[in-house]
């Protein structure tokens, strides 16, 4: 029996079939797939280093390469979605992603390893982008808004899920294989996938209107360069930084990225002006609150990863916990960010309007909660302060997403999902570089108590920071609802 194939609403038509959640958690299940594997192989470092052999560099890069390939492809996986149909997209990604990884499963030494997981890498940077272009296209009202909190809780359980499902399947060592199965779990979920899309997720238009498949204006290829240059040099530092003590090479790659990024921002204008298919058209930030929405979600994203990072190295460096054990840590924390971040809806409307600066509000104050309960060596004033910072971000970023996005044009759901995509990815390394720099600068080295001593209070203060950057990010939040409340008015 064929499976239904969901069909676009029209404008203005708010009901949204059965098909269409299908699709959805369709769309979703390949996105947590690449989003957990952003961290997985982090607890499997040990054992890929003993199983191949691999120096410090090699594990770096088998870590980071498969980050620095998404981050620097993020754009352009969204301009190709736009132009060739969304649904042949993701497919293309899917498939690109499930034969790497099971490349990496099958690799016999650690430089093939690291050419895998730039592909696998590369495979997740076309495929993610389409899932958020698609949730624009085909669902509206409130059933948008329900995508989209959906949407924003895989963001959150990713990382998460990423630690512990790395921790249990090394752990289990299944038949000897170590952390081989860790990258070859996603196959037969991709062979599933792969035959479950062509059949929930309609094909799809290009940006002009026509078919997917059919006839494409010249690709901007310029801008793809610059893009792609740019976000390399950038992210590269980011990722290899730490681990290098940041030489002068570092600071040098973040210059010329910065200076690449002002190139393409006029390579992208100068393509439009000439009535071009650029890249990433520009306008889509002339959008009611978009601009300082983006500016919101880079802090909520900071402050994340920063806190992944950061927390993670306390409880294993300094307190002694096991990467499983690490990671299960963070499941109350996850859950609280999942569950508030779906069901923010339920909430009357007036209270939504301003719940982006009401959860930031509450960040700020757990993050102060987790500081003083690091310093004063409360542990449950510590789990509290942990749990209500997932609070805080499940009641922020969710509807952050709706307010800053939901009224981009149609015709700018690729512009706005790659913009959305690379703001969370760049915040997030950005977070591990600049907040873990600031709590490795503090916790020393060492073991015992005196290690866990100064490993808490430099948490401790690191989370004073968190509370900072939340702040900023409250600033621009205030902005965004003033955006959108002037949108709300301006409509007769």
């Amino acid at each position: 029996m064929a499976l239904p194939t969901r069909i676009a609403p029209a404008p203005g038509d708010t009901r949204t079939s059965h098909a269409s959640w299908l699709m959805l958690g369709v769309l979703l299940l390949g996105q947590f797939m690449c989003i957990i594997d952003v961290l997985v192989t982090n607890v499997a470092m040990p054992s890929i280093a003993a199983s191949l052999h691999a120096s410090g560099a090699s594990l770096q890069l088998v870590v980071g390469g498969y980050t620095i390939a998404y981050a620097m492809l993020l754009i352009t996986g969204a301009r190709f979605g736009d132009r060739y149909g969304r649904r042949r997209t993701y497919l293309a990604g899917l498939l690109l992603f499930t034969t790497a990884s099971l490349a990496c499963a099958l690799a016999p030494d650690s430089q093939a390893l690291i050419a895998f997981r730039l592909i696998q890498g590369a495979g997740a940077a076309v495929l993610v982008p389409q899932v958020f272009s698609i949730i624009q296209l085909n669902f509206t009202g409130p059933a948008r808004a329900r995508a989209l909190s959906a949407y924003a809780a895989v963001l959150s359980a990713g990382a998460v899920t990423g630690l512990v499902l790395g921790g249990v399947v090394v752990t289990a060592d299944l038949f000897g294989t170590g952390w081989r199965p860790v990258f070859a779990i996603n196959v037969p979920i991709g062979i599933v996938l792969a035959a479950a899309v062509p059949r929930l997720v309609p094909p799809g238009e290009t940006s002009t209107g026509a078919p997917a498949g059919g006839q494409a204006s010249q690709l901007d290829l310029a801008g793809l360069a610059a893009a792609a240059g740019a976000v390399l040099l950038i992210v590269l530092p980011l990722v290899l930084g730490p681990g290098e003590r940041w030489p002068a090479w570092g600071f040098g790659c973040i210059a010329a990225g910065a200076a690449l990024a002002a190139g393409f921002v006029l390579i992208e204008r100068r393509v439009a002006a000439r009535g071009g298919d650029p890249l990433l058209n520009l306008a889509v930030l002339r959008a009611p609150a978009l601009p300082s929405g983006l500016v919101t979600l880079a802090a909520t994203q900071v402050g994340y990863g920063g806190l992944m990072f950061a927390y993670t190295l306390h409880l294993q460096a300094a307190l002694g916990e096991s990467a499983l054990r690490a990671g299960l840590s963070y499941l109350p924390f996850a859950a609280v960010f999942g569950l508030a971040g779906y069901n923010w809806r339920r909430l009357p409307a007036a209270t939504r309007r301003v719940l982006v600066p009401a959860g930031l509000t509450v960040g700020i104050l757990a993050y102060l909660a987790l500081a003083a309960g690091l310093h004063a060596r409360i542990t449950a004033l510590t789990w509290t302060g942990l749990v209500a910072v997932g609070l805080g971000l499940g009641l922020s970023v969710s509807p952050l997403l709706t307010q800053s996005l939901t009224h981009v044009p149609a015709a700018r759901a690729a512009d706005a999902s790659g913009l959305l995509t690379t703001t969370v990815q760049l915040g997030q390394l950005l977070g591990v570089a600049a907040i873990g720099s600031v709590y490795l600068s503090r916790a020393g080295s060492g073991s015992g108590h005196a290690a866990a001593a100064a490993s808490a209070a430099a948490m401790s203060g690191t989370a004073c920071w968190l509370a900072a950057l939340s702040a900023a990010g409250l600033l621009a939040a205030a902005v965004m609802v003033r955006a959108a409340r002037g949108r709300r008015s301006a409509r007769p």
